[in-house]
């Protein structure tokens, strides 16, 4: 017998001993009303992906009198509007308040934050807030710390100069305008960290008459509207450690001499800045640097200035249009570790490959995108990350790589190398030799308990089958080889890998049946984008194809979407690419979006039905089942793809008549369904009547828009031109890239290859 449901009134004293119990437990003792306003507060907004003991560990209260004193939210935990009647306003006897990486979207800062006037620390970034930041902010008068930056917040510089003991102020990353108040630094002589960068702020910035006085060793103004006028005051705060100057509104050079009377400063960014060139090749000039960022200031030589700078580790020079080689002495600086000198125009490294960097003390080097050719260097050898993508170095990939324990990011794709691929991938988490000339077998040697995440071989000459070793790789969620000469029947046996994301075989010689030998549903455990056009797949798919993908389902992170190589460092990231063809373009170097799900078939020999169960995909967005013999109808399971943004099924044998329900997809901006057997209306609405007319021709029997053949009139047999219907019986079995494209990988952002790159 079923027990009968306890009173309301009860589980709400229950949840509130439960809470109380939790919060004693962990040494804090908080009165039942501050821990009832904490419950108010939570139920304010959405929090489903809030765990509430989470939420309650951020909760200190005063042992004396049980007040809350301490209120951090774990990040994600609240999304909804903060409005003026919140029970947290009620706290008011909060010392530290940390409400950052939430999501409070379209909400303006109640002013009665002025009610916690108790506070000490403030931090309210990543929020979203929008607005102007109230004047009774400035009533806050124990703030010591306050963060507002990465929202939206507008208007003029917020009223802080009462704010007499902060030692921390934050404003960056918001639409701010207008000046700064000139007494700034004058009315706050405890500042320490002013960081105003990303917003649109003008003027300049007076310091103390005794600038030694000043405790600020922090301070970040890149990307506003000041001009250089503003270096002079800044030059006499010599306690400053840390400088963001990046993005002056200023028409002519910065001279680096401005900079000598800091004798503190370690950091120094003037990216995007125009420099005095004489100042870029002085060699009087004394500076203590341990990061130097000049990227995007058109610097055209190697600046001499770094032969000065002896305990230089963070180097700088992206985005400029550097010519000739990279001096050998630079490698010779004794602390260098970080070095990025991609997007220049230099040809090579000057010394012998062999040596040049065999004794350097780097350990993460980028020179991407520039024109150096010749042999590729011996890697340092503490290598941690390694990108020459896009230049045209030659010969064989140095062998030394494999001796490099601590290289993680291993990217020479883009160039001209032969020879065969390194025995030694298991070693190496990410690997990207794509668009080389490769040659030979890809080694079958990944042990039990290999490394590798990203495998990327595409667009070599490699030859053989898939090496069965890959079974080791637990770990790889990225794995394309396409565009080579492998010949090999489906590897069903994949399906053991437990993170495999991404899969392309495109343009080989695969062959065969693509439904399993037992013929139940094809199933990767989290298998996002699959890619098998341009091979010679055979048969047909069983209505349970798609049964158990769990592509089916949506997986995203806290910005609402999940990349593929988010491999996290202290200096980088690294994101995985393929070459895309979306919407009957053909695009290179995406960057992979793994959120929703993409599946090309195109270019094979597939008939029978396509499978309903097409429609249990809920997260695809991109389909790609042209130019096959599929036969039979198009699948009103379609129309369950809400996502769907992509569909060609160009060049089959489809009959009857396309769905009127697919024009209930509204994200669904390409179709082509050309050369087939349909007939009847085409679907009106925005989805269908928008598309080319090539979309729907070869369809005798279809009528409406944007055919000129109205559905009133009887449709009449196209006559086929001498030699069209051989033609077309070749076209059936081959992959036609111009025009339909056949990697419908629309989940892939449309740039070039993106290799973040961020100082510690």
């Amino acid at each position: 017998m079923s027990q009968p449901p306890l009173p309301s009134c009860f589980l709400s004293i229950f949840f509130i001993i439960l809470a109380s119990y939790f919060l004693v437990i962990n040494a804090l003792v908080c009165r039942p009303d501050q821990i009832q306003a904490l419950m108010q507060f939570k139920n304010e907004f959405e929090s489903n992906g809030c765990n509430r003991s989470d939420y309650l560990n951020g909760v200190s209260c005063d042992n004396a009198t049980g007040a809350v004193t301490k209120l951090q939210l774990p990040s994600g935990c609240f999304t909804g509007i903060l409005r003026p009647n919140s029970s947290l306003f009620g706290l008011n006897h909060l010392r530290y308040l940390n409400l950052s990486y939430n999501n409070f979207a379209s909400s303006s800062l109640p002013s009665e934050f002025s009610n916690l006037n108790r506070l000490e620390v403030l931090s309210l970034s990543f929020n979203g807030f929008i607005g102007q930041v109230p004047s009774s902010i400035s009533s806050l008068i124990h703030l010591t710390h306050l963060n507002i930056s990465h929202n939206e917040f507008t208007g003029s510089f917020p009223l802080v100069r009462n704010l007499t003991k902060l030692s921390f102020l934050d404003l960056s990353f918001n639409k701010f305008s207008g000046t700064i108040p000139s007494d700034l630094l004058l009315t706050m002589p405890f500042l320490s960290l002013l960081d105003l960068k990303k917003n649109s702020l003008t003027g300049t910035i007076q310091v103390p008459n005794s600038p030694s006085s000043s405790r600020l060793v922090f301070l970040s103004l890149g990307q506003n509207q000041f001009e250089a006028q503003i270096l002079k005051p800044i030059s006499k705060l010599i306690n400053l450690n840390h400088l963001d100057v990046s993005s002056l509104n200023t028409t002519y050079p910065i001279d680096l001499n401005i900079f000598t009377s800091l004798k503190s400063l370690l950091v120094l960014h003037v990216s995007r800045n125009k420099l005095l060139p004489a100042s870029l090749n002085a060699s009087d000039i004394t500076f203590h640097l341990e990061s130097l960022v000049m990227r995007g200031c058109d610097i055209t030589e190697f600046p001499n200035i770094l032969k000065t700078l002896q305990n230089l580790r963070n180097l700088d020079l992206s985005r400029n249009r550097i010519e000739g080689k990279v001096p050998e002495w630079l490698w010779k600086l004794p602390r260098l570790s970080q070095v990025n000198l991609a997007y220049n125009s230099m040809t090579g490294l000057e010394g012998s490959s062999s040596e040049i960097l065999v004794n350097s003390s780097v350990q993460l080097l980028d020179l991407a995108y520039n024109s150096m050719t010749g042999s590729f260097p011996i890697p340092p050898p503490n290598i941690i990350y390694l990108s020459a993508w896009n230049n045209s170095f030659t010969g064989n990939i140095p062998l030394q790589v494999c001796n490099r324990t601590s290289l993680v990011v291993f990217d020479l794709s883009y160039n001209k190398f032969t020879g065969p691929v390194p025995r030694c991938l298991s070693n190496l988490p990410i690997v990207n030799l794509r668009k080389n000339g490769l040659e030979g077998s890809i080694p079958d040697e990944f042990y039990r308990g290999a490394l590798t995440q990203t495998l990327d071989l595409g667009f070599n000459r490699l030859t053989g089958k898939l090496p069965r070793s890959l079974l080791n790789c637990s770990s790889l969620r990225f794995l394309s080889v396409d565009n080579n000469i492998i010949e090999d029947t489906f590897p069903f046996w994949l399906k053991a890998l437990p993170n495999l994301q991404v899969f392309t075989l495109r343009s080989n010689r695969f062959f065969g049946q693509l439904s399993p030998p037992d013929q139940v549903p094809l199933a990767f455990p989290e298998l996002r984008i699959l890619e098998l056009s341009d091979n010679r797949f055979e048969g047909s798919l069983s209505p349970s194809y798609f049964v158990n993908w769990k592509a089916s389902l949506f997986k995203v992170d806290e910005e609402g979407r999940i990349y593929m190589g988010d491999y996290k460092h202290a200096y980088f990231g690294y994101e995985d690419t393929l070459d895309l063809q979306y919407k009957g373009l053909f695009m290179e170097q995406g960057k992979v979006l793994t959120s929703y799900s993409t599946i090309d078939f195109s270019g094979n020999k597939l008939e029978g039905q396509i499978p309903e169960s097409i429609g249990l995909l809920k997260a695809l967005i991109a389909l790609n089942l042209s130019n096959n013999a599929f036969t039979g109808h198009i699948p009103l399971s379609l129309a369950n793809v809400t996502e769907l943004e992509s569909l060609d099924l160009s060049r089959n044998q489809l009959s009857g008549t396309i769905p009127k329900e697919l024009g209930r997809l509204s994200f669904l901006s390409y179709v082509s369904v050309a050369h087939n057997q349909l007939n009847g209306e085409i679907p009106q609405g925005p989805q269908f009547s928008g598309q080319a007319e090539s979309s729907f021709e070869g369809n005798a029997g279809l009528c409406g828009l944007p055919l000129p053949r109205s559905c009133s009139a009887p449709p009449t047999q196209q006559p086929k031109e001498e030699g069209e219907e051989k033609e077309e019986g070749v076209l059936n079995w081959k992959a036609v890239v111009i025009g339909y494209g056949p990697g419908l990988l629309l989940g892939l952002l449309i740039a070039h290859i993106i290799y973040s790159y961020k100082p510690k």
